[in-house]
C-alpha cells in the first residue's frame, strides 16, 4: 500500500481532470485542485479547491506548497490553445519539491511538455490517450432530438479510451515508482467503427438510433454550422478520414499500469445512458 500523498491536479474540472481527482481520492491520497474559478468548481467532498491559472504561473505558487505530485494539461483557452508558459510552470514546481509530474499530451507540439521532459530532478510521465469515449456525448443532442447520428467516414476504426482509465493511469504514475520517463499511449480494449458505437449507445438506452453517413462536404457544412474554426475542421477531416495507426491500435497500457483491464465502450455507454434520452440534458462529463 502506498503512502498518502498530496497531489495538485490542474484542469481538475475537465473531462480527464475529474477522473484523475476521483482516482486519487479512491486510492486514499489528498487532492488539491487548481481551477480558474474556485467558487464555481463542483468537485467531490474532501478536495481542496484553489484558484489559479496555468497562463499566469505565478498564481500557482501557493498551490504548490506541500504537494509531491503535479498533473498538468498543455492547453489553456478556447479549442485547446497550447500554453506558452511551460518553463515558468516547471521552475516553481521543482522549487516547491514536486517529485512526480504527469502531463496530458495535447496532440501536438507543446512548450510545456518540452519543459517537463527537460526538467532535472522530476520524474515525468507523458499520457497520450487516443480518442476519448466522452467524445460520443457530441451526438447526444441529435440522438435526443431525432434518434439519429450524422457522421462522415463511418467505417473508421477507433481504439477509444474510457476517460476513467486515463485518470487511473495518471493516478498510478503520480503516486508510485516505476513510471519515470515513460510515454504511455492509452487505449480502450477494442476497435470500434462509428456504427459499433451507435449500436452500443442504442443498446444502453434501450432505443434504436439511425446512423446517417455524411459526405465530406456535408460534414464540413455541419461542423461550420456548429461554429468550429477552419483549423479544427481540417483536423477532424484528417483524424476521421485518415485515422493514424496509433488511434486504431489496441494496447494493454491500462492493464500493465493499473492492474485492471481497460473499460469497454459498453460500460461507458451504460454509465452515460441518461445523456442520450429525452429525460436528461446532454452535458460533458
Amino acid at each position: 500500500m502506498t503512502q498518502t500523498q498530496k497531489i495538485l491536479v490542474t484542469g481538475a474540472t475537465g473531462t480527464v481532470g475529474r477522473q484523475v481527482v476521483a482516482e486519487l481520492l479512491a486510492r486514499g491520497h489528498a487532492v488539491r485542485a487548481l481551477t480558474r474559478d474556485a467558487a464555481r468548481a463542483t468537485l467531490p467532498a474532501g478536495v481542496e479547491v484553489v484558484q489559479g491559472d496555468l497562463t499566469a504561473p505565478d498564481s500557482m505558487i501557493p498551490a504548490l506548497e506541500g504537494v509531491t505530485g503535479l498533473h498538468l494539461i498543455t492547453f489553456g483557452g478556447a479549442y485547446f490553445a497550447p500554453l506558452e508558459t511551460g518553463p515558468r510552470i516547471l521552475e516553481p514546481a521543482r522549487a516547491a519539491g514536486v517529485r512526480r509530474v504527469t502531463v496530458l499530451h495535447g496532440g501536438g507540439p507543446s512548450l510545456l511538455e518540452d519543459a517537463v521532459r527537460a526538467a532535472d530532478g522530476v520524474d515525468w510521465t507523458v499520457l497520450m490517450p487516443v480518442e476519448f469515449m466522452a467524445n460520443a456525448l457530441e451526438w447526444a443532442d441529435g440522438i435526443v432530438a431525432s434518434d439519429e447520428v450524422r457522421e462522415p467516414f463511418v467505417s473508421r476504426l477507433s481504439a477509444m479510451v474510457h476517460e476513467g482509465d486515463i485518470g487511473a493511469v495518471a493516478a498510478v504514475a503520480l503516486t508510485e515508482e516505476g513510471h519515470a520517463g515513460q510515454e504511455y499511449v492509452i487505449t480502450g480494449p477494442e476497435l470500434l467503427t462509428v456504427g459499433d458505437k451507435v449500436a452500443t449507445i442504442a443498446a444502453a438506452r434501450g432505443r434504436d438510433i439511425s446512423l446517417v453517413e455524411l459526405t465530406e462536404e456535408q460534414a464540413v457544412a455541419q461542423w461550420r454550422a456548429a461554429g468550429h474554426p477552419e483549423d479544427v475542421i481540417g483536423f477532424l477531416l484528417e483524424a476521421y478520414g485518415n485515422t493514424p495507426e496509433v488511434g486504431r491500435t489496441v494496447l494493454d497500457t491500462v492493464e500493465k499500469v493499473t492492474g485492471h483491464r481497460a473499460r469497454t465502450f459498453a460500460k461507458w455507454s451504460a454509465e452515460h445512458a441518461d445523456a442520450f434520452t429525452a429525460t436528461a440534458p446532454a452535458v460533458m462529463a
